[in-house]
């Protein structure tokens, strides 16, 4: 399967999808890479505590909305 037939088959699934599946879909990704990203500021602040990481995770999303 190329890349383009992927992409393709992976729309028509979405499309078939309810609102709300595809909702779930985003938050569940947004979830994931807030996870990512937490685990790389506990990689570079290993003394963080839990408070520390999501203000820093915060100050994070904030500067990529610029």
């Amino acid at each position: 399967m190329s890349p383009q037939d992927a992409r393709d088959r992976q729309i028509a699934c979405y499309r078939q999808m309810t609102g709300e599946q595809r909702l779930k879909i985003a938050l569940d990704l947004h979830e994931f890479a807030c996870d990512i990203s937490r685990a790389g500021i506990r990689r570079q602040f290993p003394d963080a505590d839990d408070s520390e990481v999501q203000r820093l995770l915060c100050e994070r999303i904030k500067l990529s909305r610029r």
